[in-house]
């Protein structure tokens, strides 16, 4: 399949893989079609005029002819874990409606994506729906190619945020026999990468191909290896029971996953879930799994370099109604506290404004706790706030800001200052001016922190209520002097 001459349509953009496989189709030359229930959750995605988006839902057949019209393959990366307990019954019908609704269209190939595992020897009820759903999309005479993967790893994926938040967070972890079940990991990566290259492998439609890295691993020796490259003291205590119950409300603690989806994902630790064909090798030698130490390092320096691009930001309400004041969330490794207001001051107000923060002009709301900030880490033999600024009012990437150093520069919409005072883990200060319909403009305020260890997950809480104060009243305070001008 050339990639010029074909459109390829692709379900769950907003999702993990979704998102991850627009942007690989893009860069490799295809034609994209989104299919999305909501076109608002796609904003801030920097594929986005890229791509063609159809409003559709899955479990609304009429919807979906026009979303087919056209396309020679098809991604199906929709998976329904929400709803009660009939999410499987509902897997299926979306599943079912997807396959007539492809055939009639005369769409080529499906490219699905499932999971790995013996539904025979295993209890979980989302295994089994992921399997159940590859068999609905085969029934139809559309070739199905079927990618059957173990646990994903890589920022942001819901395992590795339970490797990350539990090793982070709990130096010591009883350990029950799930921890130690043998798996076999593969990358974010590398699974976007095997979807890609099914559409120029005709030889791989009609299969279930198993996919995975090139270790077997535990839980538990993830865990370990995540210390390591922490730097972080971990200890394991073997506890002789499954308890998937108990370690669902522990992770539901010590992670942001649920204690429902973490249920879940224990379960599906019963047995081992490991690679037994090598079909995925024989169809795609050029593809060559990462280690899984590779994949750590690679997911940790993108935290450790920053790069906190919109990509990390979840979809905005296009309504000024919906606006929502203050959002708290963990995303790619960092926490990430965010604020927004409205004006009626243009973007480049806006942006003169947080352009011209720190040094002589102070920091508009409570400037004195800036100081006091500043006064503490020079005490702690940190940089403090004396340094001020080169110019007063122009910023450059590279200039000081009192304890702040300049990371990114977009005049008129954009900056971002990376902290130099003395922490116990990197972090940002981000102001960006949208403007809006009307002549309006959305004012964001972002803090980004990367945690390391437990003291620095202490330090971030600590300061919580601090910056409920001082954040809320600097956000504020630009909206007033930007109106004001």
């Amino acid at each position: 399949m050339t990639p010029e001459n074909n459109l390829v349509l692709v379900t769950g953009a907003t999702g993990y893989i979704g998102g991850r496989l627009v942007s690989r189709l893009l860069k490799a030359g295809y034609r994209v079609r989104v299919l999305t229930r909501d076109p608002a959750r796609l904003q801030g995605r920097s594929w986005l005029a890229q791509v063609e988006v159809i409003q559709a839902d899955v479990l609304q057949p009429d919807t979906l002819p026009a979303a087919m019209a056209g396309v020679t393959a098809a991604f199906y990366l929709v998976h329904i874990m929400n709803g009660g307990g009939d999410f499987r019954e509902r897997n299926k019908t979306s599943a079912r409606n997807f396959r007539q609704a492809a055939q009639a269209a005369g769409v080529q190939r499906i490219i699905y994506l499932g999971s790995l595992g013996n539904v025979d020897a295993d209890r979980s009820q989302r295994l089994l729906s992921r399997q159940e759903t590859g068999h609905v999309l085969r029934e139809s005479g559309v070739p199905v190619t079927e990618f059957r993967a173990s646990l994903i790893i890589g920022c942001g994926s819901m395992f590795f945020e339970m490797i990350r938040y539990g090793t982070e967070r709990v130096p010591v972890m009883l350990a029950p026999r799930w921890v130690y079940t043998r798996v076999q990991p593969i990358s974010v990566f590398d699974v976007v990468s095997y979807l890609i290259a099914a559409l120029s492998a005709p030889e791989s439609a009609g299969r279930i191909i198993e996919i995975g890295g090139p270790q077997v691993l535990s839980y538990g020796d993830m865990v370990m290896g995540y210390a390591r490259a922490r730097h972080l003291r971990h200890l394991l205590i073997h506890v002789p029971m499954f308890a998937p119950r108990l370690s669902s409300y522990w992770v539901h603690w010590a992670t942001p996953i649920s204690a429902r989806m973490a249920y879940s994902l224990i379960e599906g630790l019963r047995d081992e879930v490991i690679v037994h064909d090598d079909a995925a090798r024989r169809l795609f030698p050029q593809i060559k799994p990462m280690d899984y130490d590779i994949v750590l390092r690679f997911a940790l320096a993108r935290v450790e370099a920053g790069q906190v691009d919109t990509s990390w930001s979840d979809a905005l309400a296009t309504s000024q109604g919906d606006v929502t004041p203050v959002e708290f969330k963990w995303r790619e490794g960092m926490f990430i506290e965010r604020r927004q207001r409205i004006t009626s001051a243009s973007a480049e107000q806006v942006y003169r404004v947080f352009a011209s923060l720190g040094g002589e002009h102070g920091w508009l709301y409570g400037t004195w706790l800036w100081q006091l900030r500043g006064a503490i880490d020079r005490f702690f033999g940190g940089v403090g706030v004396s340094r001020g600024r080169r110019n007063p009012d122009g910023v450059h990437v590279g200039d000081v800001v009192d304890f702040w150093r300049v990371e990114k520069v977009e005049p008129g919409r954009l900056l971002r200052l990376r902290a130099e005072m003395r922490m116990f883990g990197p972090g940002w200060l981000e102001f960006e001016a949208q403007p809006q319909p009307g002549g309006a403009t959305r004012l964001l305020q972002t803090a980004f922190y990367a945690p390391r260890g437990l003291m620095s997950l202490l330090y971030w809480y600590s300061l919580v209520p601090f910056h409920a104060f001082i954040f809320s009243g600097l956000i504020d305070k630009i909206v007033q002097h930007a109106e004001a001008r």
